[in-house]
């Protein structure tokens, strides 16, 4: 006997079935109809296809989140360092340390927004330029040598020395200012390795130099560098100007990603292929190529990216990270929440679900081999071991991950062709994996 749901409302969800259904035939067609009409959302949007304001808007919302957190946690580490500074002592030195690693990977994360964002790419450099000269900074071991032919500056170690020379001509650094190292001291001469800025100023200070090479161990700065040194009133000057200018930069560039903000506005001008320009420049030209495949090459500390520290595998896991944040459209902030919507990989799905489907699978791969590399280095084997000569495990670990890196740059390329932009996305190359003998030229 065939039985009938009748509608009385307009949704037809709260409406009775006959009088006649016994009570579990009224539960059955009310479940079918729910399950039925679910089926027929989730097939909806699934083939739904985003619209390009939609992906951008997730895109700048997730950019914003991503530099609010690196801003909160840049705060904490000011405050930490302020301790340190009016307290010197194992323990605030050890935290401020702490806060400096909690503030890697929320910035990292925002790394995918640099390349193909001008004003990003522009601004990057006063926060997180890498390699620098550190002699420029502070006091050097004599392993790190007196002298360069490219930098005068090499060795200016304006902690010790309130009058330093640059480009000929005598340089008042009495005072250690915030301005002096933005306007004065970063880039000085012109030399890109004059980093006065950033991210790895605030880890050398903290650190010193690493000088195992590519034994155990990282940069073994004593306290007394803050107390009893005789330059540790100007030490914490730097370390003071440094990190409230990290602060002030990173609401700068907080503020480019709010509604109206530079950043967002330009965004819309540039459309889908800035989101996969940056996606593929940092994966391939950028860390499979300068920030791994470089030192692998030449098995040297020197040039890993955290190098006072011994931090490098957590920023290249980050890296990987905040790519796949982009092309997902989800990104979980450092207080748990999580912003999504409408991504890149709902338009490639919706056009070439198979497609769509291979790079989920490449991007987790490389995040696979970026968690296998991260392990080895919290089981201590540290980034720079990997990397050393004669280390086959080591080294095969970060070539797995460059191996990754390279294969979901492949992935991108296909989505760019896909979407018909390949005349306005550029990925950026390296020398290091498109032309090796380069690197020993």
């Amino acid at each position: 006997m065939k039985r009938a749901v009748h509608f009385d409302s307009p949704a037809g969800m709260d409406a009775p079935a006959s009088a006649g259904d016994p009570p579990e035939m009224k539960t059955i067609s009310t479940l079918a109809l729910s399950i039925g009409m679910a089926a027929m959302s989730t097939s909806f949007v699934a083939a739904a296809e985003p619209t390009a304001e939609e992906i951008l808007k997730t895109y700048a919302d997730i950019a914003l989140a991503g530099y609010e957190d690196a801003l909160t946690t840049a705060r904490a580490l000011d405050a930490a360092t302020d301790a340190l500074i009016a307290n010197p002592g194992e323990e605030t030195l050890s935290a401020a340390r702490e806060a400096w690693r909690a503030s890697r990977p929320s910035y990292q994360q925002t790394e995918a927004f640099r390349f193909g964002n001008t004003i990003v790419d522009e601004w990057e450099g006063k926060v997180n330029a890498w390699p620098l000269d550190e002699g420029l900074i502070d006091y050097v071991d004599t392993s790190y040598g007196s002298e360069s032919d490219e930098n005068g500056l090499y060795t200016a170690n304006v902690i010790a020395n309130s009058k330093i020379t640059i480009d000929g001509a005598e340089v008042d650094a009495a005072e250690i200012t915030p301005a002096f190292l933005q306007d004065t001291l970063q880039e000085a001469g012109g030399i890109e390795a004059n980093v006065a800025t950033g991210y790895h100023a605030v880890e050398f200070l903290l650190w010193g130099q690493d000088l195992h090479g590519t034994e155990a161990g990282a940069g073994e700065r004593p306290v007394t560098d803050y107390s009893t040194d005789a330059n540790a009133k100007r030490r914490g000057q730097y370390l003071d100007a440094v990190t409230d200018l990290l602060v002030t930069d990173l609401e700068e560039m907080v503020a480019n990603w709010k509604e109206g903000g530079a950043a967002r506005t330009a965004l819309a001008e540039s459309g889908i292929a800035t989101i996969l320009t940056g996606m593929g420049s940092l994966s391939f030209g950028e860390l499979a190529g300068e920030r791994m495949k470089l030192g692998l090459l030449l098995h040297d500390p020197e040039e890993e990216h955290d190098c006072f520290s011994d931090n490098t595998h957590v920023s290249h896991l980050n890296d990987a990270v905040g790519i796949q944040n982009v092309y997902l459209g989800k990104y979980t902030r450092v207080d748990g929440s999580v912003i999504e919507g409408p991504s890149i990989s709902q338009l490639i799905a919706a056009r070439d679900p198979a497609l769509d489907t291979e790079i989920r699978g490449l991007l987790d791969a490389t995040l696979t081999a970026m968690h296998e590399m991260s392990a080895r280095a919290e089981g201590g084997e540290a980034y720079d071991q990997m990397i050393a000569e004669g280390n086959e495990a080591g080294n095969a670990a970060v070539q797995k991950a460059i191996d990754g890196l390279v294969a979901q740059t492949r992935g991108i390329e296909r989505a760019v062709a896909l979407l018909e932009l390949g005349d306005t996305v550029t990925i950026e190359q390296s020398d290091s994996l498109t032309n090796p003998d380069a690197v020993f030229q």
